[in-house]
């Protein structure tokens, strides 16, 4: 079957770990969030599994090959990175005709259609381009690429609140029309939440979460109400966090509900609220008064 594997990846700058025993795999047509904190090792990571950077120990392998200086392996996979690769004088025409030549494969049609879309001037050299339409350039380009395995990360740098909601739209109906393993690494959780299958979570370079996005958000809920109420409910309980404000408490808690609430307000975990608890805390904890 073919998937990417990372297996027992550790990676360290200037003797201070990063990385530290990274285990996962990405399978075939999947829609992944790579989430973290600033810091927490994913671009690392990213950058790694794309051969950009060497692990410390650990192999990644790609549909079965070692990753590492494989041009058979690195074939499968179109890493769009936050900072710029290309020439600034090359016009965004000629990378999409260079990046045809690469790949064995482009989609000039939909890049085409993409353009227009995001009134995308093709002509103009990369260099020239505002930081929101450099992000859609390279977009376009992740996007038009014939490969099985897409990391973006942090696609919607500099875009508007209008080009982010036609960037997910996009990607949904690019991802229908040809099903691939998509991973993408942002901070706004909130807005892509929908879009994703799988979360992968990684907080001071291990991987505290790795599961189905169902899976994550039913795995605890959220109970609001007086802050005496909310205490006593959740005694006992694994807490991840709480917000106070006045006399009103809502607390995120892993678990299922195991009896009446009273007068307090159940819903289910939100991702973000659960990411932001997960990541700002050591752990899950037992509350006590």
């Amino acid at each position: 079957m073919n998937r990417i594997e990372v297996k027992n990846v550790n990676k360290s700058f200037q003797g201070n770990p990063v990385l530290k025993q990274i285990n996962l795999t990405l399978e075939e047509g999947k829609i992944y969030g790579l989430l973290g904190r600033n810091g927490a090792g994913k671009s690392t990571l990213l950058n790694i599994i794309n051969n950009r950077l060497f692990a410390d120990s650990g192999e990644v392998r790609i549909n079965g090959r070692n990753a590492v200086e494989n041009d058979l392996a690195q074939g499968n996979l179109y890493f769009m990175t936050e900072g710029s690769t290309y020439p600034k004088d090359m016009t965004v025409k000629r990378v999409f005709r260079w990046t045809k030549e690469f790949y064995g494969g482009f989609d000039d049609a939909y890049a085409a259609y993409l353009g227009d879309l995001f009134q995308l001037n093709v002509k103009k050299k990369v260099g020239q381009l505002s930081t929101g339409y450099s992000s859609i350039f390279k977009i376009i380009t992740a996007l038009c690429v014939d490969v099985p395995y897409v990391f973006l990360d942090e696609p919607v740098l500099g875009l508007d609140a209008n080009h982010r909601d036609m960037f997910y739209k996009i990607l949904m109906e690019s991802y229908l029309k040809k099903p691939r393993t998509i991973v993408i690494s942002t901070h706004l959780i909130e807005e892509i939440s929908g879009l994703l299958e799988h979360v992968i979570i990684i907080k001071d370079g291990s991987v505290i979460r790795d599961q189905s996005c169902e899976e994550l958000t039913h795995s605890g809920f959220t109970v609001s109400g007086k802050s005496g109420e909310v205490d006593a409910f959740i005694q006992g309980k694994e807490v991840l966090g709480a917000d106070v404000i006045g006399g009103l408490k809502t607390a995120y808690v892993l678990g299922q509900v195991d009896r009446p609430v009273g007068d307090l307000e159940v819903s289910p975990l939100d991702l973000q609220k659960l990411f932001i608890q997960l990541t700002a805390s050591p752990g899950g904890i037992h509350y006590e008064n």
